[in-house]
């Protein structure tokens, strides 16, 4: 590579970003693309007619020392703030307020804030779906199905996207980084968004459900800086998505609205109902990153580095130490 080595990332969740910022940090020039219409991956959040609610990731932990600075500055520039809900834990046929020390963190005024605060000083392409990679002799060629080719050789190509979404693309060039990929075994999650009218009438916040078809319920409402409608999140376990990703969403919502109803929870004025196809891994992996700078080829995500939001942060965080390592050398 040389100093104005010009480096394509696909996908704009929070290791994408987290790469694609370190990158730009050091000087590299780095376009990323997503088939999203906007960065953020599983932060994110749907909205309506004054209503939002979280439906991907709910909160997220910090615990090493470079991603709690960087939650600092989320919370320095208003992006971030701690989130102490009243805690319940469902177990079979008890239930229980539960005490918890660790400290949960959630985009503020929105799960997605994070992610778009990263994605404001980065160049992200929305809405573009790459579909092949092409090795030449100068570089990468990549391949949108909304553009075809793009013109732009780049110097190499970095992939932050879910396992089975790489593995197709890794297929014809990296035939190892596609098996690597190809040993993640990811997970659906059906997510049910409820609206309400009034406020709930429930003794808790959110609550880990260890029975039936339900993993985590939350009042969205009760995050700093939510407004609108009170509304409710419902996840189901990995074990019963998976067993009904495929069923229509009215089944499903039934399901786990009589779920809810058997913890005390009242029938909404409204839902919504949006199936992660690929919301984990299990189990996930511990490689952090991949990167092989032969071709100029890497991996990054939460799939590989243990889950969650914090996982992502910091794979594409050292995938993109790796690679300015690899220039250094250069």
């Amino acid at each position: 590579m040389t100093p104005t080595a010009h480096l394509a990332l696909i996908g704009a969740g929070i290791s994408g970003l987290s790469c694609g910022t370190r990158l730009q940090q050091a000087g590299i020039e780095v376009s990323l693309f997503d088939k999203s219409r906007s960065a953020g991956g599983r932060m994110s959040t749907r909205r309506g007619d004054d209503w939002q609610c979280d439906h991907g990731a709910q909160y997220f932990t910090a615990r090493h020392p470079d991603f709690r600075a960087e939650v600092a500055r989320w919370q320095q520039a208003g992006v971030a703030a701690l989130w102490d809900p009243g805690l319940w834990l469902f177990d079979g046929d008890s239930s229980a307020a539960r005490e918890s020390t660790v400290e949960r963190f959630v985009g503020m005024p929105a799960m997605t804030a994070p992610a778009s605060y990263l994605a404001s000083t980065l160049s992200v392409q929305a809405s573009t779906s790459i579909q092949q990679l092409r090795r030449q002799t100068h570089g990468w060629q990549v391949f949108s199905a909304e553009h075809g080719w793009l013109e732009t050789c780049f110097a190499a190509v970095l992939l932050a996207v879910p396992a089975p979404q790489a593995a197709p693309l890794l297929q014809q060039p990296a035939p190892e980084l596609a098996a690597l990929a190809g040993s993640a075994v990811m997970r659906g999650c059906w997510a049910l968004m409820l609206r309400f009218a009034a406020p709930v009438d429930l003794p808790f916040d959110a609550a880990f459900v260890n029975q039936g078809p339900l993993r985590w319920i939350a009042r969205n409402s009760s995050k700093p800086g939510r407004s609108g409608e009170e509304t409710w999140l419902l996840h189901a376990c990995a074990e019963w998505s998976e067993a009904h990703l495929e069923e229509d969403s009215t089944s499903v919502a039934a399901a786990l609205l009589d779920a809810f109803g058997q913890l005390g929870g009242p029938a909404p004025q409204d839902w919504t109902a949006h199936r992660w196809r690929y919301a984990d891994t299990e189990p996930a992996l511990a490689e952090g990153c991949a990167w092989r700078p032969e071709i100029g080829l890497g991996l990054c995500g939460d799939w590989l580095n243990a889950g969650k939001v914090e996982g992502a942060w910091r794979s594409g965080r050292m995938l993109a130490e790796e690679v300015l390592r690899s220039f250094a050398r250069c």
